[in-house]
């Protein structure tokens, strides 16, 4: 298909400008029950819980105490029968009930900035095309044209933050570095007299800019962004971002920390209509000292994560939102003579809940012992191992995204927005059966 404004399009667009130009094509009839049901469904949102530089899955989601790769860390019982997760995580294991837990998540990025691009992407780095978010394909395939914020946000993230890629820079995610606290530039500091004259100033100085450069506004957004800033500026949806009305006891509960903050209005933001959101918490490339540099950051992410999965579904918004918890690799087995642990992307974890998934879940089994001649080999499969693309093309079918749709990009080229199939055991029995075979 043909790309629109240098961006790239799909089928789905090409229905949805049918539609908006009063052109029909022929459907199946949809029974009046199933219309009903339609008209009521919460659309669903994604929530992404960065662990930025590599959560060591060995102190938190997959512990083996008492074996040559445990470490220190000891292992606690949680809400799933017979399921033990890091003694890091003692809020988090009350709810293992409510996600499925994938411990053979693989990978063949093991560097940081490579590992973040094909987690956050499904895609192996390559320097032809840039691939977006999988928040920012969620944001451009499910818009809210009611929602007057930025349908994709990253809270508290840094440079390796979400990307709308061949989907256009109009997707990269909003970006919120101090989740919680004022905005910056989004409240006019002059008066309601004064910002009008600015504005008059502006739209001329834009048609100027514009006139006789058609190439440079598009490819700048310049006029979009502008438009799309002062519409939010003026929108009463910008509280979202905001905790005032928050009672203290929840702010409390997600605990007070740019992360904790970051989940809270993570929850404020799905509420409002948002689609995607990303929540970053750095500080998990422990080379040195790794107990206790897991230990510090697992006691930020226990109650936040712990608290956004009680909040979600005491609103009734699990079921029309996931939770993922991932990290760009793991921690590698043996302890290094610094007591840490390197990078490891052969078998990592994440943790997916709501939005369809399946409840106490627990996917793939990891090794208890790595001798030295087997951690230098390229790679040791898990049991059942899961790919990133795998996962993602699951997450967008959870979210009634064509992850097989073809993209043609701007340069020509046909893409699928996900470079793997669904993997139907990880989602309930309705979502799995839809799954084309």
């Amino acid at each position: 298909m043909k790309t629109r404004n240098g961006n790239a399009c799909s089928r789905r667009d090409v229905l949805r400008t049918m539609t908006a130009c009063g052109l029909s094509i022929s459907v199946p009839a949809m029974s009046a029950q199933a219309a009903a049901r339609r008209s009521t469904e919460r659309p669903k949102s994604l929530i992404t819980l960065w662990m930025n530089g590599g959560m060591s899955q060995l102190e938190t989601w997959d512990p083996h105490p008492g074996t040559p790769t445990g470490g220190l860390v000891k292992s606690i019982p949680t809400s799933r029968k017979g399921l033990q997760i890091s003694e890091f995580l003692p809020q988090s294991a009350e709810q293992m009930h409510n996600a499925t837990l994938i411990r053979s998540l693989t990978s063949r990025e093991g560097d940081h900035a490579r590992g973040a691009f094909y987690v956050k992407t499904g895609y192996r780095l390559e320097p032809t095309l840039v691939y977006p978010s999988l928040g920012a394909i969620v944001a451009h395939e499910l818009p809210d044209l009611n929602v007057e914020i930025p349908q994709h946000v990253s809270l508290g993230g840094d440079n390796f933050f979400p990307r709308g890629g061949y989907l256009g820079n109009e997707w990269d995610a909003f970006r919120v570095f101090d989740p919680g606290r004022s905005l910056i530039n989004l409240k006019a500091g002059v008066s309601d007299s004064r910002m009008a004259l600015r504005r008059t100033g502006l739209d001329l100085l834009s048609r100027q800019f514009t006139k006789g450069r058609p190439t440079a506004e598009k490819e700048t957004l310049h006029q979009d962004n502008i438009q799309r800033a002062l519409k939010m500026m003026s929108s009463d949806q910008i509280k979202a971002f905001e905790l005032d009305e928050e009672p203290s006891a929840a702010q409390t509960a997600y605990g007070d920390s740019r992360f904790g903050r970051g989940c809270l209005i993570a929850r404020r933001l799905v509420e409002g209509g948002v689609r995607a959101i990303e929540v970053c918490l750095n500080g998990f490339d422990t080379h040195v000292n790794n107990h206790e540099g897991q230990k510090t950051q697992a006691d930020i992410l226990d109650p936040a994560f712990a608290t956004l999965i009680t909040e979600l579904r005491e609103r009734d918004l699990l079921e029309s939102t996931i939770v993922l918890c991932i990290s760009e690799f793991g921690r590698d087995p043996r302890i290094n003579g610094a007591g840490g642990r390197d990078h490891w992307p052969s078998w990592f974890s994440c943790v997916v809940a709501g939005g369809g998934f399946q409840s106490g879940l627990v996917v793939g089994e990891t090794a208890s012992h790595v001798s030295e001649d087997q951690g230098k080999k390229a790679r040791l499969n898990p049991t059942d191992p899961i790919t990133v693309p795998q996962l993602y093309a699951t997450i967008m079918h959870a979210m009634g995204i064509g992850w097989d749709d073809e993209i043609i990009t701007p340069i020509g080229r046909p893409i699928r927005f996900a470079d793997g199939a669904p993997v139907g055991r990880l989602l309930n029995d309705d979502l799995a059966a839809k799954i084309p075979s």
